[in-house]
C-alpha cells in the first residue's frame, strides 16, 4: 500500500486481473457448481495461468512471489463469484508455499514445477478425528526405516481428498505436544494411501471434502518440509497466511451480497415504493457496509504484518480472520432478510454465500481458538 490506506497501482492491477477471471470463469458457473456439486478442475487450473497457483511461491522457485495483501485481493475477488472455489485455490497456494519455503532442492524439485502450473493441485492435511482445535495432540504416525518414513492415521475434513496429487501431511515423528510433529509431502498413487468417502456438507458444494487414510505409507526422508519436529511451527506459520485468505473469501461473498442486496431493494416495490426508500432498509445497507469495511481494513493491515514478518503478526491474522468471517456471515444474513422469501430461493445467490461463509468461522482455526490467540498474546506483553 501507499500514502496511507490506499492501494498501489500494481495491486489495483492484480485486483483487476482476479475480478475479470471471475467473471468471465467463475461468476457465470457457480450456481450450477454449487447445485450439481461439481468440481471445477479445469477452472482452478486456468487460474494458474495467470499465476495464481503459485502467488506466494518465490520467483526464484518459478512463483510469482506476491504479498499476503495481493493474495487476499486474489481471493476476495474470487469469492466474488464462488467462494468455495477461491478457498479452494486458497487452500492449494497455503500447501505449495509450505514446500517452497521450507522444503529441501530434492523436495521443491520433485513437485514444486507441477503445483505451480496447477498440474498437480495440493491439499493440506493437519485436522484428524480426535484432534480438531486441539492440533498439536495430531496422532498420525511417521515411523523411520531407513530412508523412508512409514505413515499410519487418518486426516479429517480434507479438502480436495481423493481428486489431488499432492498432500502436505502432518505427522508424529517424536515426542507428544507439538514439538514431535513434522511435515512430510505424499502423494496420492502412494501404495496404503486411500480417501472415506465424501462428506455430505452444508455448504462448499464446489470442492470434495474427505478423510484422507495412511496405511503403512512408504514415503522418502526426502519429502520431511523443514526439518524433523518443525512440522507444528511450519503448519502454524502457513495458517497466518490461510486465515487472511479465509477472512478475503468471507469479505469477497459478504461484498457479493451487499451488491446484490442493493440492486434488489431498489427494484422491489412495497407499499406503493422501492423497499431501498425505507429508511429502515438504508439503515441495514449503512450498517453492512460499514461492519464490511471495517474488517476489510483490520484485514489488509494484518497482511502487511505477515508479510513484513511483524512481531504481533499471528495476533492480527486472528483478530482480522475473526472479525472478518464474523462480520461476513452477518452481512450475508441481513442481505438474505433483505430478499425477504426469495434470498431463501436457489433462484437467488444470496442463500448460496450464506451457506458457503457459515463454515469460515470454523475452519483455519475456529472463532473461539481466534479469541484465545489474541487473548493470550495480549496477556504476554
Amino acid at each position: 500500500m501507499h500514502g496511507q490506506f490506499q492501494l498501489t497501482e500494481d495491486q489495483l492491477a492484480i485486483r483487476e486481473v482476479a475480478q475479470r477471471f471471475t467473471a468471465d470463469q467463475i461468476t457465470p458457473h457457480a450456481a450450477e457448481w454449487d447445485e450439481k456439486h461439481i468440481f471445477p478442475k479445469d477452472t482452478i487450473q486456468r487460474s494458474a495461468e495467470l499465476g495464481f497457483g503459485a502467488i506466494y511461491v518465490s520467483e526464484q522457485s518459478g512463483g510469482i512471489g506476491l504479498g499476503r495483501l495481493e493474495a487476499a485481493l486474489i481471493m476476495e475477488a474470487m469469492a466474488y463469484g464462488c467462494p468455495s472455489t477461491s478457498a479452494f485455490i486458497s487452500i492449494h497456494n497455503m500447501a505449495a508455499w509450505m514446500i517452497d519455503r521450507f522444503g529441501g532442492e530434492a523436495v521443491k524439485a520433485k513437485y514444486l514445477p507441477d503445483l505451480i502450473t496447477m498440474d498437480k493441485i495440493a491439499s493440506y492435511c493437519l485436522t484428524e478425528p480426535s484432534s480438531g482445535s486441539d492440533a498439536s495432540a495430531l496422532r498420525t504416525t511417521a515411523r523411520r526405516d531407513g530412508d523412508h518414513y512409514v505413515l499410519n492415521g487418518t486426516k479429517q475434513f480434507i479438502s480436495g481428498a481423493g481428486a489431488n496429487e499432492i498432500y502436505t501431511v502432518m505427522v508424529r515423528t517424536g515426542e507428544d505436544g507439538p514439538k514431535g510433529i513434522s511435515c512430510v509431502v505424499i502423494e496420492k498413487d502412494m501404495p496404503g494411501v486411500s480417501f472415506g468417502a465424501n462428506e455430505k456438507k452444508l455448504g462448499w458444494h464446489s470442492q470434495p471434502t474427505a478423510q484422507l487414510i495412511l496405511e503403512d505409507v512408504r514415503v522418502p526422508v526426502e519429502n520431511l518440509v523443514g526439518g524433523e519436529g518443525e512440522g507444528f511451527r511450519i503448519a502454524m506459520m502457513g495458517l497466518d497466511g490461510g486465515r487472511l485468505n479465509i477472512g478475503a473469501c468471507s469479505l469477497g461473498g459478504a461484498q457479493r451480497c451487499l451488491d446484490e442486496a442493493i440492486k434488489y431493494t431498489k427494484e422491489r416495490t412495497q407499499f406503493g415504493q422501492p423497499v431501498a426508500e425505507f429508511q429502515n432498509t438504508q439503515f441495514m445497507l449503512a450498517d453492512m457496509a460499514t461492519d464490511l469495511e471495517a474488517a476489510r481494513a483490520l484485514l489488509y493491515l494484518a497482511a502487511a504484518k505477515v508479510t513484513d514478518n511483524a512481531p504481533d503478526k499471528t495476533r492480527f491474522s486472528a483478530m482480522a480472520k475473526r472479525l472478518a468471517t464474523d462480520n461476513g456471515s452477518s452481512v450475508v444474513d441481513r442481505a438474505l432478510q433483505l430478499f425477504g422469501g426469495y434470498g431463501y430461493l436457489q433462484d437467488y445467490p444470496i442463500e448460496r454465500f450464506w451457506r458457503d461463509l457459515r463454515v469460515h468461522s470454523i475452519l483455519e482455526g475456529t472463532n473461539q481458538i481466534m479469541r484465545m490467540v489474541v487473548g493470550r498474546d495480549l496477556l504476554r506483553q
